[in-house]
């Protein structure tokens, strides 16, 4: 089993940064801060819980001026990158709302090592007008990490991140940063645009379907952010974003020999297959996805997307055979019943079957 990821913050790294701190601030406690760090409470925290304990501690054991103790976390920040990194903007986002001078100063200085997208996010919406003004500055920064720090903090629904609503109503206050950004020399940087526009589209899918129609042609890297940046899109069916890159209405297609596991026991599989067959001289292009309909608690139904494929098939019929676990995983719980699994074709569901979970 792989190691959890909130593990990284362990008695090592704590007292690693006490040892640092010391060496900036000579009068700093490094075995209360180690101890009141690592305390009773510890082993039961998650991965934020333990980055936030983290700088509670450090702000506690550090000068109550925020300016001098920014002073002495830059140094000491230096010596740690990555994950374990996070801390320092963590600690602005903690520490740093009423100071937004220092604040910016901070979070550009700390997302080379890092990231400040979480913190940032505090400052957009306490002030909005200036910080969207600076993510415009950061956005032709010479850094790649401010540059993407630009777009990444604004994305109106970052994963594991205060949400923007005031973005999600109205975006265009973000679109200027993502066409300075578009072109960017930096991957890194385009896929965060995408990512930003993948968010947009979620509630403001015309906005999105626009910008594709603009951009796309552009060139190859451009094209690759458009394709990422329409991927909820084109999962959801979206008639407009699959006409776009080509996905035609399927109607000469059939799906045939459509078989699929009747019964399964919890944690075990489904397996299915068919065929896709036209009368045509070829099958064309196609996405081929299938869709998962779980019960619920209350017998509700969700619905999940899975690609398969997608490309230009040369012939007249493509066998599909997949497996799908219902292993239980920490982001999904499963649930006994009647589900069912679908054959999607360009956004098209084209046949289902039903198939039971017992436990």
């Amino acid at each position: 089993m792989p190691e959890l990821l909130k593990n990284i913050y362990n008695k090592k790294l704590v007292t690693s940064l006490a040892t640092e701190l010391k060496k900036v601030y000579p009068s700093f406690n490094e075995k209360e801060f180690i101890n009141n760090t690592i305390d009773k409470t510890w082993k039961h925290k998650e991965l934020k819980q333990r980055i936030r304990h983290i700088t509670e501690n450090m702000k506690d054991a550090l000068p109550d001026n925020y300016k001098k103790s920014i002073k002495l976390l830059k140094p000491v920040s230096l010596e740690f990158s990555g994950l374990e990194h996070m801390i320092f903007p963590d600690f602005v986002e903690l520490c740093g709302l009423h100071d937004l001078d220092t604040s910016i100063s901070a979070m550009a200085f700390f997302t080379e090592l890092s990231s400040s997208e979480f913190p940032v996010r505090h400052f957009i919406i306490k002030y909005t007008d200036k910080m969207m003004a600076q993510m415009k500055v950061w956005s032709r920064s010479k850094n790649e990490h401010i540059r993407r720090l630009a777009s990444e903090g604004c994305r109106p629904r970052l994963p594991w991140a205060i949400a923007l609503p005031e973005f999600k109503k109205n975006p265009s206050i973000i679109l200027p940063i993502l066409e300075q950004l578009k072109s960017d020399e930096s991957e890194y940087v385009r896929r965060s645009v995408a990512n930003n526009l993948n968010d947009i589209s979620k509630d403001n899918p015309d906005i999105v379907i626009q910008i594709a129609k603009r951009w796309k042609g552009l060139n190859a890297e451009t094209d690759k952010l458009v394709k990422h940046a329409c991927r909820t899109l084109l999962k959801s069916g979206n008639v407009d974003t699959l006409k776009l890159f080509g996905f035609k209405v399927p109607k000469f297609i059939v799906v045939k020999k459509f078989k699929c596991t009747k019964k399964i026991t919890m944690g075990d599989y489904i397996e299915f297959s068919c065929n896709l067959v036209t009368d045509k001289k070829s099958l064309g292009k196609l996405r081929i996805e299938y869709a998962i309909n779980f019960v619920r608690l209350n017998n509700k139904i969700t619905r999940k997307v899975f690609k398969v494929s997608e490309g230009e098939y040369k012939e007249q019929q493509l066998k599909i055979v997949k497996k799908h676990s219902f292993r239980e995983i920490s982001t999904r719980k499963y649930y006994d019943g009647k589900h069912s699994v679908s054959i999607i074709v360009n956004g098209q569901e084209l046949k289902k079957l039903d198939f039971i979970i017992e436990s």
